[in-house]
């Protein structure tokens, strides 16, 4: 009788770590940005998933200190060892094999993310040849067909240029609202990485390598590009504003910019030609970043 109502007390505790659990890790949602696009879910759902065994783990083995130190501590005058739990092989199987299970399972939902997400020119770099095989971006019930059509993207020291199918450029990133979209990225000088909180994506730009991503924006509003690499001096300054809009509202934005050429803002630049606010000089090399150039002008050239 005593055996049964320990399983039982253990049965229901395990009950109301799993509801814990599972309500922080819905909890979760609420610590990331906002999901601006259909790829972004999934990552979440990862993200959640995660939150929830760590959360588990975590309040089980509390649950099992604090229930040892309360009911199983030892005598004020007691200083014998104790019985050491050996041989016991099904608990071996047990902590052995979860863990192993749970982080094949991991390994393979991320991987099958990393495939939706449908980032292509990697496969020389990382040698995975499925990540060179199409792969469709997440479907989402409200979105139409994909549109065929590529944006490149220009990463320098220390800016952001978009060019776009009309051969307009601009040093804003501007994308149609339920629209697939591919961004052809190029490195012109070292390492950058494209990232958007927003959209969930975090991706290295490699020098002399074109690596493409296809992504479906699902949520308007204005949004940030940051580099995520550290690319040299200014790297932090390295920003680019993204708008995600409706079509009309794009196609719009995209005939009057082709008609009203604007320098581009190059924060870098300011910060770089400023006086030295100390006496002390390191004598550290640094890249001078380009001057501004001229953004949304009609370019025929294909220049990289």
């Amino acid at each position: 009788m005593f055996r049964f109502l320990e399983y039982l007390l253990i049965a229901g505790y395990i009950a109301v770590l799993l509801v814990i659990s599972h309500w922080i890790g819905q909890l979760a949602f609420s610590w990331m940005p906002l999901q601006a696009t259909a790829e972004a879910k999934k990552v979440d759902d990862l993200f959640s998933f995660l939150v929830s065994i760590g959360a588990f783990i975590l309040l089980g083995l509390v649950g099992m200190m604090l229930y040892s130190v309360l009911f199983f501590r030892a005598s004020k005058d007691d200083y014998s060892e104790g019985h050491p739990s050996r041989g016991d092989v099904r608990l071996e199987i047990l902590w052995t094999a979860t863990p192993t299970l749970l982080v094949l399972w991991i390994a393979f939902q991320s991987f099958n993310i990393y495939q939706q997400l449908n980032i292509l020119g990697l496969g020389q770099i990382v040698h995975l040849h499925l990540l060179s095989e199409s792969a469709n971006a997440a479907i989402v019930s409200d979105v139409p067909k994909p549109a065929s059509e590529t944006i490149n993207v220009f990463a320098k020291q220390w800016e952001w240029s978009f060019r776009y199918p009309n051969n307009v450029s601009s040093n804003e990133l501007h994308l149609k609202v339920n629209r697939s979209i591919r961004l052809n990225m190029h490195a012109q000088d070292v390492i950058h990485g494209f990232y958007v909180p927003e959209f969930r994506l975090k991706q290295d730009i490699i020098p002399k390598r074109d690596i493409d991503i296809v992504l479906t924006p699902t949520r308007t509003g204005k949004y940030k590009l940051k580099d995520s690499q550290f690319s040299g001096t200014y790297f932090a300054l390295m920003e680019a504003d993204v708008y995600v809009e409706s079509v009309e509202a794009y196609n719009q934005w995209l005939t009057q910019t082709a008609s009203e050429p604007t320098a581009i803002k190059n924060q870098a630049v300011a910060e770089h030609i400023q006086a030295a606010k100390t006496l002390f000089k390191s004598g550290w090399y640094t890249v001078a970043p380009d001057q501004p150039a001229v953004a949304n002008k009609r370019k025929v050239s294909n220049d990289t």
